[in-house]
């Protein structure tokens, strides 16, 4: 059990440090869960999902504020009420993949041959887009235009493909049309909200079952771990892209890519 303690920390800082980065928060836990991960592989499984929650506070945390101004004034305000529409309808694409194919998702995609091949090819997809030419028509992610939200979503369901990163493909779909590199980051703050208290409550509703006492515990743990690496990353993440751009990311999913091709090889 201790042991089970020690890598739930573990997992949980890997999820709270990873979730809002573009570099794939649920490959990566994948990837340690597969090499390193608890014994009931099922359950591993769905603590990568469930986790998830702690992240999902820490965000919820921050944007209070600006959450609370949204729910106060979106009936009153045309801007504020264009912008939750906009949310809910980059929110549906993935909702509805998400819905239909999660089996097809967790017994045929969670699988890390898929992962290391798509942290691979979503890193060199991520530089070759943020070293294009692109001029941004849009500073403020609650600016788009509804078909942009729209497109932002369609492009979203992609990242249903573990490795891909929702935050990445999030990113990337948002500056391809039209959006700055800090507006982009930011929308796909925005859009994590409902898209991971989704993924949560659905992955719970159908995999509630098996939480045991312990299993219960070890969420707890990851959650909390996970909560404050969420908060952390979340309060320095767009400061650094607008300065530095995604290039940092980029090498690190393709190394983590690599090593996890090189561990399956040598491993299995």
């Amino acid at each position: 059990m201790l042991l089970d303690l020690i890598k739930a920390v573990f997992l949980g800082f890997v999820e709270g440090l990873t979730e809002y980065l573009p570099v794939s928060s649920t490959g990566h836990l994948l990837l340690i869960e597969h090499f390193f991960g608890f014994d009931d592989a099922e359950f591993g499984k769905t603590f990568a999902v469930l986790i998830q929650l702690g992240a999902i506070l820490a965000l919820l945390s921050i944007y209070f504020h600006k959450l609370w101004l949204l729910a106060t004034n979106m009936f009153t305000d045309r801007y504020a009420r264009r912008f939750v529409i906009g949310v809910l309808i980059a929110f549906l694409p993935a909702a509805i993949v998400g819905a239909l194919a999660h089996g097809f998702i967790k017994s045929v995609l969670f699988n890390p041959w898929v992962i290391c091949f798509s942290l691979i090819a979503g890193g060199a997809i991520l530089l070759y887009v943020d070293t294009l030419n692109l001029k941004p028509r849009y500073t403020e992610a609650t600016e788009f235009s509804l078909p942009m939200y729209a497109g932002i979503g369609v492009i979203q369901c992609v990242s249903m493909i573990p490795g891909v990163s929702r935050a990445g493909a999030t990113i990337v779909g948002a500056m391809l049309l039209g959006a700055d590199r800090r507006s982009a980051a930011e929308f796909s703050f925005w859009l994590a909200m409902p898209t991971m208290v989704g993924a949560f409550a659905y992955d719970l509703y159908k995999d509630g079952a098996q939480m045991t006492a312990n299993n219960l515990l070890l969420v707890a743990v990851g959650f909390v771990t996970s909560f404050i690496f969420g908060w952390i990353v979340v309060k320095t993440f767009l400061g650094y892209v607008a300065k530095h751009g995604f290039g940092l990311f980029v090498w690190w999913r393709v190394i983590v890519g690599t090593l996890g091709l090189i561990g399956l090889a040598l491993l299995g």
